[in-house]
């Protein structure tokens, strides 16, 4: 107990200073410290309202005791709220478990498709939709910065930018949740390009990576980066504009290369791929870390390794699997119109077990 109210008196000490902060007009003034600091308060109350649920029923609980051994009606009373403290406690381990400090940023994603020709990018362009559908219920906006599609209305890759609005306490942020995409999907299907009715088995890339809003954070010097111009095209590889409005950023110390094309003007265009860079240039330094760490975020189901399959989509069974945390049922039409998030909670739940572990010195 002495241990919780420790972390509460802290806790309570750090809300009343952000609290200051929110009304300090030099943060009011910078929109990205603002948005920190909003996130920030919003973490620490949740939090401080955890620590008081908690206290209030373990005082509750301390009086209906005291009261039992004097009248026999308050022993009932006190092994009903045994029962609540103990789940408010645990509420509380959770909630004060160590969180990835990414968890309310906003994403960057990425879709590939993979081995399997047309199917795999029929499937890539199902995959972005949906999480497309998934944002929308999400109330998050999702926008595609970039897109190269097939000639049957397959995705070869997109850039995808999903954001929430206003500040979210970091448990509904975009990255607590969409950081568990990154990976290989796997598809079962009768493609369309099949004639003879067999199955076969494609795949698709994602990654995802939070996107980087202080500018300050990666250092980009001029002479680190290339920048071409060239015609923008569409399916096939046409030409859908006359102008070089289309560019392309190459990271010369990383070798990184961003494209963009889906903007109208080059400057507009320039501007998404430095928003990309600079994530994919953190992303990669988070991930040094990691290695060097040989731990993935703290986290059993978030992997460092973009090589992982971490999902089957079996259309003939109707079946979704997800091999990391043996989550699986038979909706597979539901979950690509968007009703991802019990796929999602899988992964969430698995990952909160291993943090509460790790908090109650239990691994």
């Amino acid at each position: 107990m002495s241990a919780s109210f420790d972390a509460g008196e802290k806790i309570f000490a750090d809300l009343a200073e952000v609290e200051k902060k929110m009304s300090d007009p030099a943060v009011l003034s910078d929109q990205v410290q603002a948005r920190k600091v909003g996130r920030r308060y919003s973490e620490l109350k949740r939090q401080a309202e955890s620590i008081r649920s908690w206290q209030k029923l373990s005082d509750d609980l301390d009086a209906a005791k005291e009261l039992a051994e004097v009248d026999s009606e308050f022993a009932k009373e006190a092994e009903r709220l045994e029962s609540e403290v103990s789940a408010a406690h645990q509420k509380m381990l959770s909630v004060l478990a160590p969180r990835d400090p990414e968890d309310a940023s906003d994403v960057l994603m990425e879709i590939k498709a993979g081995a399997g020709g047309e199917e795999s990018a029929l499937f890539a362009g199902d995959l972005l939709r949906m999480y497309q559908r998934y944002s929308e219920k999400r109330g998050w906006s999702f926008k595609v910065m970039d897109m190269n599609e097939t000639d049957l209305g397959g995705v070869k890759d997109a850039q995808i930018s999903i954001r929430a609005k206003g500040n979210p306490s970091p448990e509904e942020g975009v990255w607590a949740s969409m950081k568990y995409e990154g990976g290989v999907h796997r598809v079962q299907r009768v493609p369309v390009t099949e004639t003879q009715g067999r199955i076969h088995t494609s795949a698709a890339g994602v990654y995802v990576m939070p996107e980087v809003e202080d500018e300050g954070e990666v250092e980009i010097g001029p002479n680190d980066i290339r920048v071409d111009v060239f015609r923008s095209s569409g399916p096939g590889g046409q030409s859908v504009n006359t102008t070089d409005s289309a560019v392309r950023i190459t990271h010369l110390p990383t070798g990184i290369v961003v494209s963009m094309q889906n903007e109208k003007s080059q400057i507009q265009n320039r501007e998404a791929a430095m928003r990309v860079l600079r994530s994919r240039l953190a992303e990669e330094e988070r991930r040094k870390r990691e290695a060097e760490e040989a731990e993935a975020r703290h986290s059993q189901v978030r992997t460092v390794d973009r090589s992982e399959r971490i999902r089957t989509y079996n259309f003939p069974e109707n079946r979704i699997a997800d091999h990391r945390t043996g989550y699986k049922a038979f909706n597979l039409d539901i979950v690509l119109g968007g009703e991802l998030q019990p796929v999602i909670d899988s992964a969430i739940k698995l990952d909160e077990e291993h943090q509460l572990a790790k908090a109650t010195g239990q691994e």
